[in-house]
């Protein structure tokens, strides 16, 4: 049975879609079964995975609207090792035809039961706004990755998270809680990055991953090649932290309940 985990964060620009393309990639290379749920319709985790958005002939947009179920609309990434449910620009329009919708904010769930057996981790992309494509993402999920930036307006953007998860756990989804704080682009030489490191790690104790993704050229620039920097040069700094990282994943899950 998969274990679901959303990778979000409502602040922009933090990194979340490489923690999720590198992350399904380390997890595929450490003998994982992987699907990569693209919930934005900028459709970059789907491009970052090496499929090209505007050739899918089903996307994540029939599967909420439930004219394609996941197994017909799932694409291998064979470069990457996993599968991915794709997304292009017509998502953007899911978000307005749900909004009529009988049970608009589970269809992902629903969908996601079906194949919940053939894979160990499903990891959903989330665009950063709360929007009812975030919602389902949450609603589906057992838990929240969330990747971090060490500077002062994360921890501000940390909180509005926060406070979604405990409204989405009230209603709609009680399974649902924070797994784990990732520190992303981190530069240890800034001494402000270890003081908010210290900060969370002071707050939120066990839930901040041990592990640390440095910040690396190599990870920024893969995504240009259409592939995780895990795939694209696996000996970078960063690459070999987000295997490090899935290793960590595999372990904590078997804490969970």
């Amino acid at each position: 049975m998969a274990k679901i985990f959303c990778v979000a964060n409502q602040k922009g620009g933090v990194g979340k879609t490489t923690t999720t393309v590198n992350l399904a990639a380390g997890l595929a290379k450490v003998g994982q079964r992987v699907l990569m749920v693209d919930l934005d319709p900028q459709g970059n985790a789907t491009m970052g995975s090496g499929i090209d958005k505007r050739r899918l002939e089903l996307s994540l947009y029939d599967v909420l609207l439930e004219s394609a179920s996941i197994s017909e609309a799932r694409v291998r990434s064979e470069k990457c090792g996993y599968d991915v449910l794709g997304a292009n620009r017509e998502l953007a329009g899911a978000e307005v035809e749900l909004v009529d919708i009988e049970r608009r904010e589970r269809r992902l769930k629903t969908a996601l039961a079906q194949v919940q057996d053939q894979y160990d981790f499903v990891l959903i992309d989330c665009p950063p706004s709360l929007s009812m494509l975030t919602l389902n993402g949450l609603c589906a999920a057992h838990g929240v990755v969330v990747p971090m930036q060490c500077e002062y307006f994360a921890l501000e953007g940390l909180t509005d998270l926060v406070n979604t998860i405990k409204q989405v756990h009230a209603n709609l989804n009680p399974d649902l809680a924070i797994i784990g704080l990732l520190r992303v682009m981190f530069d240890p030489r800034i001494t402000l990055q270890q003081q908010v490191s210290d900060q969370l790690k002071s707050h939120f104790g066990d839930k901040v991953f041990n592990t640390v993704i440095p910040r690396n050229v190599r990870l920024a620039e893969a995504p240009s090649y259409g592939l995780p920097g895990v795939v694209f040069d696996p000996a970078a700094k960063g690459a070999l932290a987000y295997v490090e990282f899935a290793r960590e994943m595999v372990e904590r899950i078997k804490t969970l309940p």
